[in-house]
């Protein structure tokens, strides 16, 4: 009996292992098949499906650059810019390398361009000289000698007349020192033009000295400062009647000088003293 129930046993033990071995099987393959993927790693590819159509790669047309609306310039604007680098070109090339036949080619090529200038600078001289108002020797100043005498002539008699009536509202101040040679040199110069043209000098010394001519000076109260004089001589043009002045210069002036620079000042607008130095004689 007990023997029996031995065998019993062993039976029913055999028979539950040989259930269980169909359950495990299937957890074997799963981690067979991950294994098997994770030895493909990157290197897998699938092809794509057969139902999925291809993609068209389209090429785009060439777009054609926008054409000029401007007007063209003329065929020799074009040919005198290509001649330009041209020389630029031929001429780098011969710095760079200054062989016998790059200089040469160079030279030859200036050459030409000199030749076109000299025959448009001889063209245009022939054109100025049957159209008087294309020719400059007849505008402005004058070249020729003889010419430019007779331009000065005229030009210093249209100042003399032009300063004809300065003095009926103008005078001029004049600065010095007594210790001056400059001053001392200066002073007849000025006084002669003062007489000349009926201007009216305002001596004012600035150490209490005197220069010929002007004896009857008036010693400086600060005036000097406020104009700013730090030079003498020293020479500026004043209107009483509206407080404005201007400086004519300083250092010894000639006669036609102070006739030119007199009279470039008078069309102007002259600044008055608070303009130049934020002061006023007035105020002195």
């Amino acid at each position: 009996m007990r023997r029996y129930q031995y065998c019993l046993t062993v039976l029913l033990a055999c028979g539950a292992v040989h259930a269980q071995v169909p359950a495990s099987v299937p957890a074997q393959g799963h981690a067979a098949g991950a294994q098997a993927a994770v030895r493909r790693g990157w290197h897998f590819y699938d092809d794509p499906a057969v139902h999925e159509p291809q993609k068209e790669v389209v090429t785009p047309a060439p777009v054609a650059p926008p054409k000029p609306t401007g007007p063209q310039p003329p065929p020799e604007v074009k040919a005198l810019r290509d001649l330009q680098v041209q020389l630029e070109q031929v001429k780098a090339v011969a710095v760079m390398n200054p062989t016998v036949a790059n200089v040469r080619r160079y030279m030859e090529l200036e050459s030409k361009i000199v030749r076109n200038a000299s025959l448009f600078a001889d063209l245009s001289q022939k054109v100025a000289w049957t159209n008087p108002d294309l020719d400059p020797t007849t505008q402005g100043r004058p070249v020729n000698a003889q010419a430019l005498e007779v331009f000065e002539q005229v030009q210093m008699q249209e100042r003399y007349s032009a300063l004809a009536n300065i003095g009926s509202d103008h005078i001029l101040m004049f600065f010095f020192r007594g210790d001056c040679p400059y001053c001392h040199a200066y002073g007849p110069v000025l006084r002669a033009f003062s007489t000349k043209y009926r201007i009216q000098v305002l001596p004012v010394s600035l150490d209490g000295g005197a220069v010929p001519g002007f004896t009857n000076a008036r010693t400086d109260n600060g005036t000097a400062a406020t104009l700013n004089v730090k030079q003498v001589p020293a020479l500026f043009l004043a209107q009483p009647i509206t407080g404005k002045i201007m400086p004519v210069g300083f250092g010894v002036l000639s006669e036609g000088q102070l006739v030119e620079r007199i009279d470039a000042l008078r069309p102007r607008a002259v600044e008055t003293v608070e303009t130049l130095f934020g002061k006023t004689l007035s105020s002195r």
